[in-house]
């Protein structure tokens, strides 16, 4: 009789330790509760709005218990109140420096899903909404994240033609605070894209290596000066394969020595080496760049200065 009391006692004791604590009331939770609500994606993940609002764990998360962690102002930002809403767990990105939490907030019929980045002591760093299901664009909307994490939010629709229109706009967050563009595609002005624009174009560039290296129109470095003499602002874009691979990036490069230089962003997983021999400037991809161009082509390439024409006022 003894062993079976202790059996039933050791079963109550397993069965308290194993029971889920409670995170949809008022009551503070422990931090470590709160994360252990949001299941780990190991692989890559995607959705679509018209899925949104049946993609998040059965999980409620109380909106005072989700503020604990998350400032209110962050959620105020994206229009999401605490009156009727119901907060939900998707998932969680767990990276070396930081931890990427996907939850989804449903008002009414209306879902939205937003990821926030948290530090490894769990403290917040940034929000940005994902995706909702309220939009009345003609459009779908689907958001994609893989494993670095890049936040893919991409619309697409059929023409009249029937021809799909795109555009695609991938985020990722970085060192220095906030979520950034790292890849822009898109298909819905074919004229507008047959146009390249160089953002720095007019900037100036009278240091010793600024200037424009062109293998053509449409494969080009421009650099342009900056208050530090030993970094330049750079815009590269190739097309190769008749147009069917491109890259293009935009950023800072900074000189390790008087011939060679580095782009390295805190938070970007792209680095690219740069070498200058004579007139031309050889570039080399090191690190993992795949946001900025095609699967099938590299930043692997040399460029030739071009002579700036200069023009000659009369008297």
């Amino acid at each position: 009789m003894k062993n079976w009391l202790i059996l039933l006692l050791v079963l109550i004791t397993i069965g308290c330790k194993q029971k889920k604590p409670d995170l949809s009331g008022n009551e503070p939770v422990k931090i470590k509760d709160f994360i252990a609500a949001f299941a780990i994606i190991e692989s890559q993940f995607s959705a679509a709005d018209t899925t949104v609002s049946k993609i998040a764990d059965s999980t409620i998360i109380g909106y005072k218990v989700f503020t604990q962690f998350i400032p209110d102002s962050a959620l105020s930002k994206m229009l999401i109140t605490e009156k009727g809403t119901i907060i939900q767990p998707v998932g969680r990105i767990e990276k070396q420096k930081e931890t990427y939490l996907l939850a989804a907030f449903t008002h009414h019929k209306k879902t939205i899903l937003a990821t926030f980045v948290l530090d490894k002591k769990n403290k917040f760093l940034a929000a940005k909404q994902l995706l909702a299901n309220t939009s009345n664009d003609e459009y779908n909307h689907f958001i994609s994240i893989n494993k670095e994490p890049t936040f893919l939010i991409s619309q697409e629709k059929l023409n009249a033609d029937k021809q799909l229109r795109f555009s695609r706009v991938g985020w990722v967050y970085n060192t220095a605070g906030n979520f950034m563009v790292v890849i822009h595609d898109s298909n819905e002005d074919e004229k507008k894209n047959s146009v390249i624009i160089n953002p720095i174009d007019t900037l100036p560039h009278k240091n010793k290596l600024s200037g424009n290296y062109m293998q053509d129109k449409k494969n080009f470095i421009s650099l342009r000066d900056r208050k530090d003499v030993n970094s330049y602002m750079f815009f590269i874009h190739f097309e190769k394969n008749d147009g069917l691979c491109t890259g293009e990036l935009k950023g800072v490069l900074k000189m390790k020595t008087p011939t060679t230089a580095v782009y390295a962003e805190g938070g970007d997983p792209c680095v690219i080496d740069f070498t200058f021999e004579g007139n031309d400037i050889i570039i080399k991809e090191k690190g993992s760049c795949g946001n900025r161009r095609g699967m099938e082509c590299f930043f692997d390439d040399t460029f030739t200065r071009i002579k700036e024409i200069k023009t000659v006022r009369k008297k």
